[in-house]
């Protein structure tokens, strides 16, 4: 199978003029110091190729952060590759399709899933009663990033990669999602306890979990801030930041990954392994 965040592919943009290495070395050294945002916007586009080349080379992928530090302070940048990638259209339709075409039917399915006091806490965030009050969802993340997470109720994580075997639980599978710091928390103090370098995910800061007013992508040790503010929007982000950085998706959130990959995003279709499962819930929920 020859699909994913990691494999080499025809990329939509096809720049005017070719830079040299040079032209690309200089840019690179430009971008590094330039207070202007657009500057830099422009140049990291004139200098996609040469860091697409830079991602899929396994001697260098790990240096993309250092030759390219400005993915940890001009917000927007990884939402730029991946249109470079993959052009508009594509981008926007996790956030076009996911309030209108998936999350009710997602939430629907659950439902008639077997109860258990995770499930029932998130359908209640997803999909709160009219009646409730704000304090009743005040222990929960807010509604779109609920229903996310009730996707891995109905497609369960995978234990592929573990070294016990047996099932992992959505709720561990979570919190290789999304981790919640409240504001005034270190960030820095975060990344430095981080021990093993994992696959991409979401911290996310605020007062509580519905009231979080910023997300990090965190990578490798680094945290690189989201342009989004809304918990959808940063799940977005975090997506993309797979292929933008040529990262393999962690093992236990691939079964959920993919069915993103391939249902929502309508990427690399038919030539990635998906599980039984993932193309049942599929099935499900298009028809």
């Amino acid at each position: 199978m020859s699909g994913g965040p990691t494999v080499r592919r025809q990329c939509q943009f096809v720049p005017e003029t070719a830079l040299s290495e040079d032209e690309c070395k200089e840019a690179i050294s430009l971008m590094k110091h330039s207070a202007d945002e657009d500057i830099v916007k422009n140049k990291m586009k004139l200098t996609f190729d040469y860091r697409r080349n830079m991602i899929l080379d396994p001697q260098q992928s790990c240096n993309i952060l250092f030759e390219f530090p400005r993915f940890k302070d001009v917000k927007g940048l990884v939402e730029q590759d991946f249109v470079l990638m993959f052009g508009e259209g594509v981008s926007g339709k996790l956030l076009e399709k996911w309030p209108t075409a998936y999350k009710k039917k997602i939430i629907q399915e659950c439902r008639k899933l077997p109860s258990t006091s995770e499930l029932e806490e998130l359908l209640l965030t997803a999909d709160p009663p009219e009646d409730s009050t704000e304090r009743d969802a005040d222990f929960g993340w807010d509604s779109d990033l609920s229903s996310v997470f009730l996707l891995l109720h109905l497609i369960p994580p995978s234990a592929q990669g573990r070294r016990k075997p047996g099932k992992v639980s959505a709720s561990q599978a979570e919190k290789h999602l999304v981790v919640f710091k409240k504001s005034g928390t270190s960030i820095q103090e975060h990344l430095d306890a981080i021990t093993t370098s994992s696959q991409p995910y979401l911290l996310a800061v605020g007062a509580r979990k519905n009231a979080v007013h910023q997300f990090f992508i965190v990578l490798d040790k680094n945290a690189i801030p989201c342009r989004s503010t809304s918990c959808l929007g940063a799940f977005d982000e975090l997506f993309k930041a797979h292929f933008v950085f040529g990262t393999s998706y962690n093992p236990m959130l691939r079964n959920m990954y993919t069915f993103i990959q391939t249902t929502v995003y309508n990427i690399d279709v038919g030539k990635v392994k998906e599980s039984p499962r993932v193309a049942e819930v599929r099935v499900r929920l298009l028809h």
